[in-house]
């Protein structure tokens, strides 16, 4: 099977790359610089130690040195699916989704190529001020990404979600991502949080993410990168692309969630299936870079984050011009489920 595999991600990467020097022949070659990415090698671009630790109720199995939140602390459970079973939590996390942070309007960074839909989409930027500060625009993309179901490492297991990569989301079809006062419609409480005083305290949120994980008590903060609000391409306080594109990242899987196209996976709740969850748990979330150079490169043990910890460390030397400017990750959620042992009537 894993030969199969392997066959297959090595026709579509020669079909990319067919298509990438038809382009350049063909005298577009400015189009393909201005949209770049890969298809990830799931073999080697994935940082499988992030799916760790791997839990038994509040009883911890395996680390591998990675971080986690509290578990429900119950080992049996019981559910009613089409019928009742008795069974043990388990704990771990997930690669379920991928995001794509791009300047270009349907450029399609984690397959590598540049869709024309037909429908006209705000160009993103960069602009720098003259007091030296910087704000940008960035359209994204959200994946259903189930990497464990289709690549059948665990086929079918009742803890995993089933499926395959798809496009679930473009900001570019979303009057809403680019408009600051729109957005509110989504996220009126986005008002409440937009001063100085609430922003201020995101700090806090940035010394939390950055030795561990941040706080929901902050709901508003997305760390060291800013504010979750608004649920927009706008980025008001532009540090790096890196920082940039982890903040647009977040305010998606938030946004997301505010949409119910995303539910939670976690926690009690989470045992016996997803549930309803329009304010995004931060906590339940790790993250990992997949272009323009994949985050294996272990630092501390880890090579993926908790939203909201500062990129300057990972994210060194990650981004450069031109082609370097696109951005792929692969999202890690916390997942709780009920591994059915007994069934009965």
């Amino acid at each position: 099977m894993i030969r199969k595999i392997i066959f297959a991600f090595i026709l579509i990467f020669s079909s990319l790359n067919v298509l990438a020097e038809e382009s350049n022949n063909n005298g577009s070659g400015g189009s393909s610089i201005r949209c770049a990415g890969e298809f990830a090698n799931p073999l080697t671009d994935i940082c499988w130690s992030c799916i760790f630790p791997l839990s038994i109720g509040g009883l911890e199995l395996w680390s591998g040195g990675q971080e986690d939140i509290k578990n429900p602390p119950e080992v049996l459970c019981s559910c009613i699916d089409d019928l009742m079973f008795l069974g043990i939590t388990l704990g771990y996390w997930e690669p379920a989704r991928r995001v794509d942070v791009t300047r270009t309007p349907y450029c399609f960074v984690s397959l590598g190529t540049q869709i024309d839909v037909g429908g006209a989409a705000p160009e993103g930027e960069v602009r720098l001020h003259d007091d030296n500060n910087r704000n940008s625009f960035y359209q994204a993309h959200w994946y259903s990404d189930p990497i464990l179901y289709w690549l059948e490492v665990m086929y079918e297991h009742p803890c995993l979600e089933t499926g395959k990569l798809d496009i679930a989301y473009m900001t570019e079809l979303d009057p809403l991502w680019n408009d600051d006062e729109l957005s509110a419609i989504l996220a009126p409480e986005s008002n409440l949080v937009a001063n100085p005083l609430a922003q201020a305290a995101c700090a806090g949120d940035c010394v939390l993410a950055s030795k561990g994980f941040g706080t929901n008590a902050l709901f508003w903060c997305a760390g060291c990168q800013g504010s979750i609000y608004p649920f927009t391409g706008n980025v008001g306080y532009h540090v790096s692309h890196i920082q940039a594109s982890s903040l647009i990242a977040q305010r998606l899987a938030a946004k997301m969630h505010r949409q119910f196209l995303t539910w939670g996976t976690h926690g009690s709740q989470g045992l016996c299936g997803v549930y309803p969850l329009p304010v995004m748990d931060k906590t339940a979330y790790k993250y990992q870079m997949l272009y323009p150079r994949p985050q294996t490169d272990k630092i501390g043990s880890k090579c993926c984050q908790p939203f909201g910890r500062t990129t300057v460390k990972w994210g060194a030397g990650r981004s450069y011009p031109v082609k370097g400017e696109h951005f792929s990750y692969e999202m890690f959620r916390k997942k709780n489920c009920c591994v059915g042992i007994i069934t009965y009537k």
